[in-house]
């Protein structure tokens, strides 16, 4: 404990010492400008407008925590998959281990775990995503991001309970235009994007863009003698625009996204902070994931207000196989020096869903501003696990039935379908008293319906003497329920000062483990773990203030808020019948702030820093030796300091820029007992760029100095290696 507050306390000295010469958050930092400094009306015309609170406002007014990132940030900061621009922000994580599927945002202490629903509500062109496995994907041709601290239950529904992630891709444009970009890095890899976008007709604007990424990795697995982590991924993105009226338009866009790369090259220690063992697993497995997505957008505007409806079908499935417990060579293999044969392994997991979302509203120019809608969305998803008996002879995808392949036979195996069907309600209404004082509040009720079928064959249903068994074709059928209120009170003293405060909850649907596992694992010993596991909620305090100084070239920001969760997600598996689980932690105490400054000293100098702390402490389990440690997932702060110059060369068209990040993440826990922490984390990544215009060259290298830490630990000491240093260079060029 005192080197985690001395840990905090060098932190807020960092921060506080650069205040006055540094900036929020990279995307937030007003633009470089060419010419010099701008006036203060000049410079609020460059701010960034965000619509996360579902109305659009200039990002400095806006009361809550929004870390926002335009397109001209994007490119400068070399933003293309999502941990760039989590890494950027304070307070947020995101832990990449497994497999593609399972990466873990983790906003404010609320996290998320393997098979768990999302922490986070997605939102892409006004789409939520319907799966966590859709979170990890190629980020090209984005007009904007928007990320939003806190739960929002009473704008975007379940799942909203750690905040929402708004992103925005490039609209269709009114003449024709392209780009094309091509890049090498040190995988050895490269990447190829392109688009095209402008009008067919003059009410009918198109725009294709696309992405190949092609890398044989970056993890060596020195048994096999290749690296474990290559990739191949192709995404495409269309669009078309149908605007027939000024006051009336229809959004038809499709996505693509198909990615191949391994899974499960874990090492097995007890300490998180080892990072000694390299990968060597006999079996190089596979991760293929596939994303479709096609959405309709109507909008109509009308004197009195806004009608906007979104339609969405998306589909993911993905197939993963590779090693199994204790990810060693055959020879070296426990099971193998136990039994006389190693295990390997295979997953399945395929999502369909249909949704709809109408909304209501009024004006955003309207003193008094009024909200109704619905949301519905019915979901199939099918999920498969299962253990195979290695012969050396590779391992073999399993989707729906048990492999009857003589070289890969069945150990394990189970299988579930979900049908659930969820529906929402929601309004709102806000009210601008006068000028310095505005009050907004929401209200919104989710039903999620879950019936869940048991699939497993009973061959391979999981037995323990005696304790309760399922039994296939077993259905269960489950709904969770909440309302979710948010109220804002925002008060603006003068232009330049924004002072908040409110009340939010938050609410993530509960499921189901397999039939017996509570039985099991209080029978092994194991607390916390129930056939179902029961619905989350938060419910979060919060306080907050915007400030702008020096003829608006410095912004200071900062948020303090406090946050009682109900029944957090914990992962368990249970060796005694081969299951993987969800757990609830009844009650957890969150609290922290946030503080963000971002500084413009000098023409074409952009500097910032911001500063997140989350404390954590469970206060009810079912373990009263548990009561009182760190909730699983928890860093106690992450820390950024950034600096960006730009500057002409020769005074000529030709510009030149340097950037570079550095991220501190605090001491991270990783399970309910706190059996080991991981100890802070120190990344630097840097971009290098010449910008002619129409054409830019670009030098980068991410984790500059190769720091070798483990992504994740989860409990039987299974430890995920993060990425080492990637460097490279890219060019691009518009027409």
């Amino acid at each position: 404990m005192v080197r985690s507050i001395s840990g905090i306390r060098a932190a807020l000295a960092a921060s506080i010492s650069v205040w006055a010469i540094v900036s929020a958050a990279p995307a937030a930092a007003q633009q470089a400008p060419e010419t010099p400094a701008p006036s203060a009306s000049e410079q609020e015309g460059n701010d960034i407008v965000v619509s996360a609170l579902r109305r659009d406002t200039r990002l400095q007014d806006t009361p809550a925590a929004i870390t926002a990132f335009d397109a001209k940030a994007i490119e400068a900061a070399g933003i293309d998959k999502p941990a760039d621009f989590i890494g950027l922000t304070s307070n947020v994580q995101l832990i990449e281990t497994q497999n593609v599927g399972n990466a873990f945002i983790i906003i404010r202490g609320i996290t998320q775990n393997r098979n768990s629903e999302p922490s986070v509500a997605v939102v892409v062109d006004g789409v939520q995503q319907v799966n966590a496995a859709q979170f990890s994907q190629e980020l090209f041709d984005i007009e904007q991001i928007e990320v939003l601290k806190g739960p929002q239950g009473g704008l975007y529904g379940r799942n909203a309970i750690g905040g929402a992630i708004v992103i925005t891709t490039k609209d269709p444009t009114d003449k024709l235009e392209g780009r094309f970009m091509a890049g090498i890095d040190n995988g050895f890899g490269y990447t190829l994007r392109a688009g095209l976008s402008g009008p067919i007709s003059d009410t009918l604007k198109f725009r294709v863009s696309g992405s190949w990424r092609d890398s044989n990795g970056y993890i060596p697995n020195t048994f096999l003698g290749k690296d474990a982590d290559p990739l191949k991924d192709f995404s495409i993105r269309g669009k078309l625009l149908w605007q027939p009226a000024d006051n009336f338009s229809v959004d038809v866009r499709g996505f693509i996204s198909k990615l191949k790369t391994q899974a499960f090259y874990y090492n097995i220690v007890s300490d998180v902070n080892d990072v000694s063992l390299p990968v060597r697993v006999n079996n190089a497995g596979q991760d293929d994931r596939d994303i479709y997505s096609i959405s309709a957008k109507i909008d109509y505007e009308a004197d009195w207000g806004h009608i906007r409806s979104v339609t969405s079908y998306d589909r993911i499935s993905e197939i993963l196989t590779g090693d199994a417990f204790n990810f060693l060579p055959i020879p070296e293999s426990l099971f193998f020096n136990i039994l006389g044969f190693d295990l390997n392994q295979s997953q399945y997991l395929d999502v369909r869903a249909i949704s709809e979302d109408l909304r209501i509203s009024s004006r955003d120019d309207q003193k008094f501003n009024w909200s109704i809608g619905t949301y519905l969305i019915h979901t199939d998803r099918y999920i498969s696990t299962g253990n195979l008996v290695d012969t050396g002879a590779g391992v073999f995808p399993v989707f729906r039935t048990p492999s009857t392949n003589p070289l890969n036979p069945q150990a394990t195996f189970l299988a579930d379908s979900q049908n659930n069907f969820a529906w929402a309600v929601y309004g709102g209404l806000g009210y601008e008293f006068s000028k310095a004082l505005r009050i907004d509040a929401s209200l919104r009720y989710d039903r999620d319906n879950r019936s869940n079928t048991t699939l497993t064959p009973a061959a391979f249903i999981p037995v323990v003497t005696g304790f309760p068994a399922g039994t296939p074709g077993e259905v269960r059928d489950r709904a969770f329920s909440s309302w979710q209120p948010k109220v804002t009170v925002t008060y603006k003293p003068t232009r330049n000062l924004t002072l908040y405060g409110g009340y939010s909850r938050g609410f993530r649907s509960g499921g189901f483990n397999q039939t017996g596992v509570g039985a099991v694992a209080a029978g092994t010993g194991v607390v916390g773990v129930n056939d179902i596991y029961e619905a989350e909620i938060a419910d979060t305090v919060e306080i907050g203030f915007k400030s702008t100084l020096l003829n608006n070239l410095l912004t200071f920001n900062g948020s303090a808020y406090t946050t009682s969760s109900r029944n957090g997600y914990f992962f368990v598996f249970l060796a005694a019948n081969s299951t993987q689980n969800l757990g609830n932690v009844p009650k957890t105490r969150l609290k922290g702030f946030e503080l963000e400054s971002a500084i413009h000293p000098a023409r074409g100098l952009d500097l910032n820093v911001g500063l997140g702390v989350t404390y954590s402490e469970i206060k009810s389990f079912p373990d009263a030796s548990v009561i009182g440690n760190e909730a699983p997932f928890i860093s106690r702060y992450t820390l950024n300091v950034g600096a960006q110059y730009e500057s002409r060369i020769n005074g000529g068209n030709l510009k030149a820029r340097g950037r570079i990040d550095y991220r501190r993440i605090g001491r991270t826990w990783f399970d309910v007992t706190n059996s080991t922490s991981r100890n802070p984390v120190d990344l630097v990544d840097t971009r290098v760029s010449l910008d002619g215009g129409r054409w830019t060259l670009s030098a980068f290298a991410d984790n500059l100095f190769d720091k070798k830490y483990n992504a994740e630990f989860s409990p039987g000491g299974f430890v995920f290696k993060a990425r080492p240093r990637i460097y490279g260079l890219e060019a691009s060029i518009k027409f």
